[in-house]
């Protein structure tokens, strides 16, 4: 099972995903950190992510690159958080896929969701604030459009969440909550 998460910053769609993967399983959870702390802020919401795991039973694995490295169990439940982390890093990190951005992403999605039981990814919801950009800017939102596409594609569920309130766009029938 593959699911995608959606929504706008401070959705709560990470608190939605970590909630939905909980339902998914209680056991053998695996939580794929990729935000790298840069600042004070990141640190912030990295503590709050962790604050919100807490006695969940996460287990987890930071992986700023490379979703092919990582070796995961067929009973694991994992959750990925979060999929705009993750191109920052495979554009702009030392070790990251720059150019290759987008097929390294989709080949890493691919190699988790045959590994695992069930895999549940957050991204974040791009295009929609009608904001013009640099052209850099611009190149990581169409990289980002382009594996979101991907991903839903790939995905049995895709969910928007609004102001904490899920939106189906994507929903297989026996997994209704």
């Amino acid at each position: 099972m593959m699911t995608v998460v959606t929504g706008g910053s401070g959705s709560g769609k990470s608190e939605y995903a970590e909630n939905r993967t909980l339902l998914y399983s209680r056991e053998h959870l695996i939580y794929i950190a990729t935000m790298v702390a840069f600042d004070e802020e990141a640190h912030r919401k990295i503590a709050r992510h962790r604050e919100m795991r807490k006695e969940k039973n996460f287990d987890t694995k930071e992986c700023y690159v490379d979703l092919k490295s990582l070796e995961l169990k067929r009973e694991n439940t994992v959750l990925l958080d979060c999929m705009s982390n993750l191109v920052a890093n495979e554009m702009y990190q030392e070790n990251g896929a720059q150019e290759h951005t987008v097929r390294q992403i989709i080949e890493g999605v691919k190699f988790l969701k045959e590994q695992v039981k069930n895999l549940v990814i957050v991204t974040n919801e791009v295009f929609s604030d009608g904001i013009i950009y640099d052209e850099e800017t611009k190149r990581y939102l169409n990289y980002l459009g382009k594996i979101n596409r991907e991903l839903a594609k790939m995905a049995d569920e895709v969910i928007e969440v609004v102001y904490s309130i899920p939106i189906y766009h994507k929903k297989k029938e026996e997994n209704r909550c």
